[in-house]
């Protein structure tokens, strides 16, 4: 990861940064749900809940089986793919 996102970041992930952490969240699911639109994309979606679930405990659980899954789901198909 270049120097200046991994800043970005670390810098963001401080707890006393709650109060713009949650609203670029917010704004990175909304903009995960307007993936129709150009630029904006679904990409946004998984990354928006992360930010949010560092703030929320309730979503992390979840997201990480979400995570497991999808890791899963991708080294199979690969290995069929690749076999």
């Amino acid at each position: 990861m270049p120097g200046w996102i991994a800043g970005a970041i670390k810098n963001i992930r401080k707890p006393e940064l709650v109060w713009i952490r949650v609203p670029i969240a917010a704004l990175l699911i909304a903009g995960g749900l307007l993936s129709f639109l150009p630029v904006l994309g679904i990409w946004m979606l998984p990354l928006g809940f992360l930010l949010l679930a560092q703030d929320i405990p309730v979503l992390q659980r979840p997201l990480v089986l979400i995570f497991e899954w999808t890791e899963a789901s991708f080294r199979s198909v690969k290995a069929r793919l690749w076999a």
